[in-house]
């Protein structure tokens, strides 16, 4: 009997890779579109939020044996919002901002933690976690994006006539 990659025998190899595969045909679009919302694309045109979902299945992947027990998409969610939270708030080079949407009206670090509670329903304590902030400083978060989202700025005329945000 000849072993797989790592040791494994040829069954286990092939096993792993049918799971995965069925793991990505029911995660993949979901994951997209959190991803899409993270980054405030618009959904057809959305090359930040692909490199995204990419990224997050391949982690998934790595870790796919580990992941006995565990809940994949928890796993790959999480793989998804820290490399998103990693290139926001720590910026290395110049990004253009949002395209639209109402999403776009929120910091990143605000659109990430609505996308997670709001959207995706994790708790605080969990997106807490997830993130290395305070529950509190996350409650704090959430409630001023919810509130921006209500109640978005209005726009003003400039007395030039330019209109300003």
């Amino acid at each position: 009997m000849r072993a797989g990659s790592r040791g494994r025998p040829p069954g286990q190899a092939a096993r792993r890779a049918r799971e995965f595969e069925a793991f990505v045909a029911g995660a993949a679009p979901r994951l997209l579109h959190t991803a899409t919302l993270f980054t405030a694309e618009p959904p057809e045109a959305n090359p930040g939020a692909r490199r995204l979902a990419v990224h997050a299945l391949a982690h998934t992947y790595a870790a796919w044996e580990r992941l006995s027990g565990e809940d994949p998409y928890a796993y790959a969610r999480g793989c998804l919002a820290l490399r998103y939270a990693r290139t926001t708030w720590y910026p290395r080079r110049l990004r253009k901002a949002p395209a639209g949407g109402a999403l776009a009206l929120l910091e990143p670090r605000e659109r990430l933690i609505v996308v997670l509670r709001m959207f995706e329903g994790v708790a605080e304590e969990q997106c807490a976690a997830l993130l290395g902030l305070p529950r509190e400083r996350v409650a704090g978060l959430c409630a001023h994006a919810c509130a921006v989202l209500l109640h978005p700025p209005r726009e003003r005329a400039d007395p030039a006539g330019a209109v300003r945000p």
